[in-house]
């Protein structure tokens, strides 16, 4: 490429006249500049969109199965001795329940231990703590502790010393599986099982009789955890055994080594010994809200679409180049960018052909038991469009409705009919969450134009993408040819009248001298 020079020998604004000279070049490039941006703003708009359709049309295709509508809801007798819950297969009426026993954990609550001076007496000046070794607690033997966890079957050694210190053996019963800790305030070992049930108790024992005596110095010996060695027996302390969850449903005894039982549709949790009834009915409410949900989510969907399809034409307005920013303040650019952006989408062919497939969807009639339903059977309808808000027409509001203030006054035929057949509305919403899905799955179909599961012609536009950066780098090839050309004679006659003024002068010179 050439040294561009300016005009210091013609005097020419030689950039601004080149700059003319090109402006057509420019301009071509400029334009098809702006008009990539705006397609990359337009993929970009649909993307977003394309998220929230993908993510309403997961949700739909799970309330096309029955499950979604057939829920239930239960109570028990008594809420402090039981809680109970019902599955969508839980049979409706009332069952008799007794919770026979609770499950508990292995729980052993040490005796109380204390410092002991030179005698083996209680020495009433020292306070123990976790950091008090065994010896002072008048154990000077080498033993070995043993602590077995019934959950895993594994069983694990520990060896203890006069220098062991309570935390230490604390961190050693935990490390084993079982819960352990030191109360410095009451001076007492307490160590239970990680979980409740018989098969998940603990052991503990010593191996040697030196571990006997350990056991004793930490308040942790009795009859039923210490060797054959026979080591006294603290009386101070307390062993609750491990045992399972009893319960009796409708006659019927059940067992587990939690609280927890699921038999036929009901979760059960035992909470104290009871004899009681628990109730299952079908859960209006619930079906009632799902319903409502799948209408808030249709509703803010395609109020967004129309919002979309119906944008106030940016006509004149294109996205802005770097040398058209400059001239701008930031607040400028930014309210000129968000009106082409806002209008990106409107008018859209492939944004038209959704707003209809899911708004006929909706309008359609299903047969449930030889019987036609609409949405307008249950109460529920659009506003009409004198009555709508601003791209709001296609909304569906329940009639009753406490959250809706344009409906809430009205009867609430919804709610009636699910308490009066539930099948029916289920069936009819089952049917409608169907044609609904289906609408948005053909539009999410792949094909040349699109990929699977986007509903607009993402690969068209890549490919369109792809064609402008191509005719771009044609016209900015074009664009720095001509301007080389022209710098190369503006370059040229700046030579010559180098050379002519520089002969000038000399002549200047000579006739002068």
């Amino acid at each position: 490429m050439p040294i561009r020079i300016t005009g210091l020998n013609s005097g020419l604004d030689t950039e601004s006249i080149i700059s003319a000279l090109v402006s057509s070049y420019s301009y071509k490039t400029s334009k098809y500049k702006k008009a990539q941006t705006k397609l990359s703003w337009k993929q970009e708009a649909w993307s977003t969109l394309n998220s929230k359709v993908y993510s309403f049309y997961n949700n739909v295709g799970k309330l096309k199965l029955s499950s979604a509508y057939n829920m239930r809801t239960a109570s028990v007798s008594d809420s402090t001795k039981a809680k109970v819950s019902a599955a969508s297969g839980a049979t409706n009426g009332v069952q008799s329940l007794e919770v026979l026993e609770v499950a508990k954990s292995d729980y052993l609550t040490g005796g109380k231990i204390s410092i002991k001076d030179a005698s083996g007496a209680e020495d009433k000046t020292k306070t123990v703590s976790s950091a008090s070794t065994l010896s002072e607690l008048g154990y000077t033997g080498t033993g070995t502790i043993e602590v077995t966890n019934k959950e895993t079957g594994k069983t694990t050694s520990i060896s203890v010393t006069g220098d062991t210190k309570i935390s230490d053996f604390v961190k050693s019963l935990s490390d084993a599986g079982v819960k352990a800790s030191f109360d410095e305030k009451n001076g007492r070992l307490f160590v239970s099982s990680a979980k409740t049930g018989t098969e998940n108790g603990f052991e503990l024992k010593s191996k040697n009789a030196d571990g006997d005596k350990a056991l004793l110095a930490l308040g942790l010996a009795m009859t039923s955890t210490v060797s054959d060695t026979g080591a006294k027996v603290n009386d101070d302390n307390n062993w609750s055994a491990a045992s399972d969850a009893k319960i009796k449903l409708n006659g019927a005894e059940y067992t587990s080594s939690t609280n927890e039982f699921a038999v036929n549709g009901l979760s059960v949790t035992a909470l104290a010994k009871t004899s009681g009834e628990i109730s299952v009915a079908t859960d209006s409410e619930g079906i009632y809200e799902q319903v409502k949900d799948l209408l808030s989510q249709y509703n803010s969907l395609i109020n967004e679409m129309n919002k979309l399809y119906n944008a106030d034409s940016a006509k004149g307005y294109e996205p802005l180049t770097d040398d058209e920013k400059d001239s701008m303040s930031d607040t400028e650019v930014e309210k000129w960018e968000a009106k082409v952006k806002d209008s990106l989408l409107r008018r859209d062919d492939s944004l038209e052909s959704l707003i209809s497939s899911m708004t006929t969807a909706m309008s359609k009639g299903y047969e449930v038991n030889g019987k036609t339903y609409y949405l307008t059977s249950f109460g529920i309808s659009t506003l009409g469009y004198m009555n709508s808000a601003k791209n709001e027409q296609y909304a569906y509001h329940i009639n009753g409705d406490e959250d809706d203030s344009a409906t809430s006054g009205k009867e609430d035929k919804l709610l009636a009919a699910i308490k009066e057949d539930p099948d029916s509305v289920a069936g009819f919403m089952q049917q409608l969450a169907t044609g609904l899905y289906d609408s948005i799955d053909k539009k999410m179909k792949t094909s040349t134009l699109s990929s699977v599961f986007k509903v607009y012609n993402d690969k068209e536009m890549a490919s369109e993408y792809s064609d402008y950066t191509t005719t771009i780098k044609k016209w900015e090839d074009k664009l720095s040819e001509q301007e080389d050309y022209y710098y190369k004679k503006f370059s040229a006659m700046e030579t010559a009248l180098a050379k002519l003024n520089s002969q000038t002068s000399s002549l200047s010179g000579l006739f002068g001298s």
